[in-house]
């Protein structure tokens, strides 16, 4: 599988922002994201849509603006992208852990 890549702009024990890359080939397996406590949330805007496939998909989106912009619960709610056939897709992730 093809390698993503995962750039921190901002880390700390409550709040993370990353520049991730997910080239072509790659996919996410439909997983959820628990934590030892708290709610967890994500507010993802993708950058950039791969040409064919790398679709984002969850079982409950609290927001979805037109396929880009995406808040839910990693924590609570299934989440997957499938297989990237053709691109690339860029996203910039906003995680906040309260």
């Amino acid at each position: 599988m093809a390698k993503v890549t995962n750039k921190a702009i901002f880390s700390s024990r409550v709040f993370s922002i990353n520049y991730v890359t997910y080239p072509t080939n790659h996919s996410v397996m439909k997983h959820s994201d628990p934590v030892q406590q708290g709610r967890y949330y994500k507010l993802n805007f993708v950058l950039v849509q791969p040409k064919s496939g790398g679709v984002f998909e969850c079982s409950n989106c609290i927001i979805n603006l037109f396929d880009r912009v995406y808040l839910f619960r990693p924590d609570k709610y299934e989440h997957s992208v499938s297989k990237i056939e053709s691109g690339k897709r860029v996203l910039l992730s906003f995680a906040l852990n309260i």
